[in-house]
């Protein structure tokens, strides 16, 4: 982070911060003028005239101090060598200048100032016959005092800045991160929610098909096929609309709340596939399947699912081998093989891909520390996985 500017950390001025300010510095000459004044008026009247003109330019050069610092302080400690009337505007700028706290311009400030001290009583009359050191002592610690207060002023303000400018980056950072949290936490719904979309548009897609070319079918086979897509097409309607809720920034917990699938819905998952009319042949030989962490068995049961949902589009009608194994130890393979179809043999019935829920599972296995790969061996696809078994 850069060091604020005194621009950034002085505040601005408003007409009554003007107002005090200017009535401090008349106030300063108010005090100190009046009885050198009445010696001027009795001993030498032009001295007089002169004092109050240069007062009166040190008051008007005063206002300037912001936008020239340097050199209205300047100005105004080399006046107040022959004008006692423009101590006051000449301590506003000199302050003004020491809020900067730039030590090289204060110096050669301080030091004007201090000489004007001492020059004054020797080119004008003065009131008092006081030794050049009483009056040598009694500037040099007015002129420290001075700075040192305006040195003072600089620092607590610029604390103050900085104090605040870093709650107000705080709290933007805090509404980032909050947002970022809940964009990470919308994808990451909206990609499960894929997932079951993806393999329950491919059964009706599927339960479809069959109505459409299967002419051998009896009413009750064709009413029980239909009941069967009334039903997949009224769940996969239900979890679209959370996903729309989700999107449209309701609350996501609700979604949350649903009960997530495990590896003990893995079987499950495969007796839906084949009630649906897949032909798979199922391999599990997983040492402690009921310890595995929900998550590993999770993204399991995820990558099993979207194989079998590809099976089912791009190679409808033949035999799926899924084998699912690991231990602790070794973590936990998944292999899904399936015949390719050729493209003439596609049917023109399944529901289009967008090749994205594959890249979703790729990345869903490399957050939880595994791997995932896709490979096509002769006339045969084939998906392999890993997942570590602590994720």
């Amino acid at each position: 982070m850069q060091e604020p500017t005194p621009e950034q950390y002085n505040p601005p001025l408003t007409w009554r911060s003007h107002a005090w300010r200017t009535a401090g510095a008349l106030s300063i000459s108010a005090v100190l003028w009046p009885t050198t004044a009445a010696v001027q008026w009795q001993q030498a009247r032009p001295l007089f005239w002169l004092d109050l003109t240069l007062g009166l330019l040190t008051l008007v050069l005063s206002f300037g101090r912001r936008r020239w610092p340097f050199a209205v302080a300047s100005v105004s400690a080399v006046l107040g060598a022959v004008s006692v009337s423009s101590a006051g505007p000449g301590v506003l700028a000199s302050v003004s200048l020491a809020t900067r706290r730039h030590v090289p311009q204060i110096l050669a400030v301080g030091l004007l100032g201090l000489a004007g001290a001492v020059v004054y009583p020797m080119v004008g009359p003065s009131p008092t016959d006081d030794p050049w050191w009483i009056t040598f002592a009694f500037g040099l610690a007015f002129t420290v005092a001075m700075l040192v207060w305006g040195m003072y002023l600089g620092s607590r303000r610029e604390l103050l800045w900085t104090l605040r400018d870093r709650a107000e980056r705080a709290e933007a950072e805090q509404g980032l991160r909050v947002e970022q949290g809940r964009s990470t936490e919308r994808a990451r719904i909206a990609r499960e929610m894929h997932d079951v979309l993806a393999h329950r548009i491919s059964l009706i897609t599927l339960h479809a098909g069959a109505l459409a070319y299967r002419t051998d079918l009896t009413a009750d086979e064709m009413r029980g096929t239909a009941e069967l897509i009334q039903t997949k097409a009224h769940e996969a309607l239900t979890d679209l609309r959370q996903v729309l809720g989700v999107l449209r920034g309701n609350d996501p917990a609700a979604l949350l709340d649903r009960p997530q699938p495990t590896f003990e819905d893995l079987r499950a998952l495969v007796r839906e596939a084949e009630d649906s009319g897949m032909r798979i042949q199922y391999d599990e030989q997983v040492l402690d399947a009921t310890g595995m962490p929900d998550p590993v068995g999770r993204a399991t049961y995820r990558i099993v699912q979207e194989g079998l949902t590809n099976a089912r589009k791009h190679a409808p009608g033949v035999t799926v081998l899924v084998d699912v194994g690991g231990s602790p130890e070794d973590g936990v393979r998944i292999r899904i093989r399936n015949p390719a179809r050729s493209a003439h043999a596609l049917d023109r019935t399944a529901p289009p891909g967008a090749g994205l829920g594959l890249v979703g599972l790729g990345e869903r296995a490399k957050l939880a520390g595994g791997r995932l790969e896709t490979r096509r061996r002769g006339g045969t696809f084939e998906l392999t996985g890993w997942l570590p078994w602590q994720p």
